[in-house]
This record gives C-alpha cells, structure tokens and sequence, in this order.
C-alpha cells in the first residue's frame, strides 16, 4: 500500500523540485542581486532609468535619487526606479 501512495506523490514531488531549481531560485538570485546594485548607487555614476532615461547621479536622499539628465536639468526618481548602471 504504501508504495502506492509514494508512486502517486512521486511526479508532483518532481514538478516541485523542477519549479523551485528552473524558476524561483533564478529568480530569488536575481532579486538578491538587483537589491545590492540599488544598495551601492553612489554619487556619480552613471545609470538608466526603467524608464530608458540616462542620466548621472547628482545626490542621493535615502531613497530618492537626483540625476541630472542634461546641464542644468536634474529630476528626482525613486531608488527603485534605476534599471541599471552603466559601466
């Protein structure tokens, strides 16, 4: 009887093995690491918004970000709000 039961369970065991190895620690580990490049944003570098806006960072408040887009423009955008840092 029991190994029945073990046969039965066997394929969904499997498919949540296969989920967690091919989709959520990717992801997690791209979470993580998204998180730390958020974390060391520091004045003068160089980075683009989700938005596609490029730009440089003038100054940094908690979690808001100034970036100057051109001379004598600058907006303020949410820490969140950087896609990525260009190197």
């Amino acid at each position: 009887p029991q190994g029945s039961v073990l046969a039965m369970f066997l394929p969904f065991i499997i498919m949540l093995v296969v989920f967690y190895v091919f989709i959520i620690r990717p992801q997690q580990k791209q979470q993580k690491e998204r998180q730390n490049m958020l974390n060391s944003l520091k004045k003068g570098d160089k980075v683009v918004t989700v938005g596609g806006i490029y730009g440089e960072i003038s100054a940094i408040k908690d979690d808001e970000l100034s970036l100057r887009v051109a001379d004598k423009v600058e907006i303020r955008i949410s820490r969140s709000g950087v896609g990525r840092v260009q190197r």
